[in-house]
This record gives structure tokens, C-alpha cells and sequence, in this order.
């Protein structure tokens, strides 16, 4: 059955409105600004809201009913975000608004307010048809890892039938049925100051053992049974030439492709210790989304079911990018992230959202509630 799509001009209408109010992550007052605009509209289609205090920005939680004889199952957890990794002005200067042969571009139009427009119309399609509960977590600093976030992502997964995340989909506009875990983590060396010309043997150098220990860290991974990716993206320590330092520290980023992998890594990098007498090491997880390994997926043949009825095809596949979709896949919650609409760019000056899609994407989502 082919259903009638929502209106695309509509759709277009509230993603400008969404890409104006800027929220960069961490600046809660623009942040808990756009979060108002969010939960007033989640009221208008008939939620029950509220705000979980963050200070980065809050979080959001909507609760929509269910309905008919569905009125009582488990719900259906919808997953987003409101932060950017833009920062304020970026409007103004480098990426206006604007809408270019079906093209939206904007800071965030992508990833992932054109996700938050999907979602709100597909639950505003529900509305008189027979659907679960719909439980919607809109968290405020997925662009650094819900740092703050994780937790309460966690326990909104619980006793939901299944996890929709909104982020962009693969190019093709594929859903993405895994992800690779991601951890960011920064080694700290402490070591022992001297003067470097005449008293080197009081000092133990933190910079030299952070060296050594980066060299250790690739061993560790190199242990690891599947691929893993490991990037030292930022390094400091020391001070002036003729100081033996007392401090240096390092930020790592992983990436896991298999829980196995995740696990071996982590616990070796967890047990770091000093390779010089007077030094001390230690490993602080900054942020961590555990691997959710592709598999086949019972959620997919349902996506791809009420995509045949609407008159479109979906498949799905791994994506390396993280996401909230990590912790809900990986504590078993049948799980598929993608559902915001096709476009490019995100993170980058072209961000940009294909507007036709917007609505296709709308009627795809409420299409699958209804059906789970």
C-alpha cells in the first residue's frame, strides 16, 4: 500500500527553523533554547515531556501512547541528537541557509536536525493509525561521545522492542545495521622534575615515557585479533628545553571492529604501568561506545517490508562512524540507526540534506512503528 507522503515544504519549513537556532555542543543556553522548540513540538503531537539537567544542555525525553490494541506493548525507542559540532556564528559566516536546486544546506542540517524533522513528522503520520508507545531520546552532546548521555541512553533502551537511531544514512541511503566501537582515551604521565643540565639523573621524564608508552599501546593492538584503529590525535607535556619535564599526556582514539577486539584493548590500555622508576601512568577513559557487531537482523526484514509498502527499497550495512546507536545495539536491543534523510557533508562546510527525501524517510519511519 502506497500511503500518502507528508509535505515537503512543511518539512523544509521546520528544518530552518531547527539549523537557525544554532547549538554547538557544550553551549547550553542555545542548546536548551532549541531543546523548548523540541519538546513544544513533541507536546503538540501529544507527549509527555521532560527535560534531564545536563551542564552542557539538557537532555529530552518524550513519551508518545500508543494506540489501539497496541496501546499497551513495549515501546519503540527513537534516538537524536541537538548538538553541533559547529560552533555559533558559523550562520553567518561560511554556511547561510539556503536551498539550491532540492538542495538544504546549513550548519547541522545533516547531522542531524533534518533527523529531528523525520522524526516529528513520522509520529504526527501515526496519528490514527494503530501503533506502540514511542519513547524519544534527544540527547545534547552526542558530538563528543554522551559523555553525560550514555547512561540515561541506557535506560530509556530498557524494555523497548527496538532502537531507531536518525542520524544520516549511508550515502545510497542504506540504513546502518552495526557500528564500530569507539573510545577516546588519554594517557597521563607524571614523572619528576630537574634541571636537564645539572641534575638530569634527579629527573624522570614524563615526555620520554609517555613516548615509550605510546610505542606500548601499539603493541597492544597490534595483539588484537580483529582490525582495530588507533590514532594519536593530540600530545603535550614538558615546558622549556633545559627542564627535564614532570607531565606530559596524550589523547588516543579507537576504533573496534568486533567486541573480542574492544575487550583485549581496553583491558591492556587499562593496565598501563610505569616504565621508569618515579614515573607514574594512568589511562582515563574520556568516552566510550561500545562495538555493536552487524548480524542479521529480524528489525531489518521488518524496515525492508514497510519500505516495499510505501513504495521504496532499504537495505542495510555497516558504518564505522559512532553513535548512541552503539550502546543500544550493543546490549542486544534489536537496533538500526540511518533513518535521517539522504545528503553529505557532515562535519564539513557542504553540509547539506536532498529535501525529497525528507518526506520519504518520514513515511518510511511511520510506516515501521506502526507495523512493530
Amino acid at each position: 500500500m502506497n500511503r500518502t507522503a507528508p509535505s515537503a515544504a512543511a518539512m523544509l519549513e521546520q528544518l530552518e527553523t531547527y539549523v537557525r537556532h544554532e547549538s554547538p555542543t557544550g553551549d547550553a543556553a542555545r542548546l536548551d533554547a532549541l531543546g523548548e522548540l523540541l519538546l513544544a513540538r513533541h507536546r503538540e503531537l501529544g507527549a509527555t515531556v521532560r527535560r534531564v539537567s545536563s551542564p552542557g544542555g539538557d537532555h529530552l525525553v518524550m513519551e508518545h501512547p500508543g494506540s489501539g490494541a497496541k496501546v499497551a506493548a513495549a515501546p519503540v525507542l527513537l534516538l537524536g541528537h541537538h548538538d553541533t559540532v559547529w560552533p555559533a556564528g558559523q550562520l553567518a559566516d561560511g554556511m547561510p541557509w539556503r536551498v539550491d536546486d532540492g538542495i538544504a544546506h546549513g550548519p547541522g542540517a545533516y547531522d542531524m536536525k533534518g533527523g529531528l524533522v523525520v522524526m516529528e513528522t513520522a509520529l504526527e503520520l501515526l496519528h490514527g493509525r494503530e501503533h506502540p508507545p514511542v519513547r524519544v531520546l534527544v540527547v545534547a552532546d552526542e558530538e563528543v561521545g554522551s559523555p553525560t548521555a550514555t547512561s540515561l541512553v541506557r535506560t530509556c533502551a530498557d524494555g523497548v522492542v527496538a532502537a531507531l537511531g536518525f542520524e544520516s544514512p549511508h550515502p545510497d541511503g542504506s540504513l546502518k545495521s552495526g557500528r564500530r566501537g569507539s573510545t577516546r582515551l588519554r594517557i597521563a604521565v607524571r614523572g619528576v622534575e630537574a634541571h636537564a643540565a645539572l641534575d638530569p639523573d634527579a629527573g624522570v621524564s614524563a615526555v620520554d615515557e609517555l613516548v615509550d608508552q605510546l610505542i606500548l599501546v601499539r603493541t597492544i593492538v597490534s595483539h588484537a585479533p580483529g582490525e582495530v584503529l588507533c590514532n594519536v590525535g593530540t600530545i603535550g607535556g614538558g615546558g622549556r628545553t633545559n627542564v627535564v619535564p614532570a607531565s606530559a599526556w596524550a589523547d588516543v582514539g579507537l576504533r573496534f571492529a568486533d567486541a573480542e577486539s574492544e575487550r583485549i584493548v581496553l583491558d591492556g590500555l587499562g593496565s598501563l604501568g610505569p616504565i621508569r622508576s618515579g614515573a607514574t601512568v594512568t589511562a582515563e577513559v574520556l568516552s566510550r561506545r561500545p562495538t555493536w557487531s552487524a548480524s542479521p537482523s529480524p528489525l531489518l526484514t521488518a524496515v525492508t517490508a514497510a519500505a516495499e509498502r510505501v513504495g521504496q527499497r532499504i537495505v542495510g550495512a555497516p558504518a564505522a562512524g559512532g553513535a548512541d546507536t552503539n550502546t543500544t545495539g550493543s546490549l542486544g536491543v534489536p537496533t538500526l540507526d540511518g533513518f535521517g534523510p539522504r545528503g553529505a557533508g557532515a562535519h564539513a562546510t557542504h553540509e547539506q540534506v536532498v529535501v525529497e527525501s525528507l518526506p520519504e524517510r518520514a513515511q518510511l519511519v511511520a510506516e515501521l512503528i506502526a507495523a512493530l
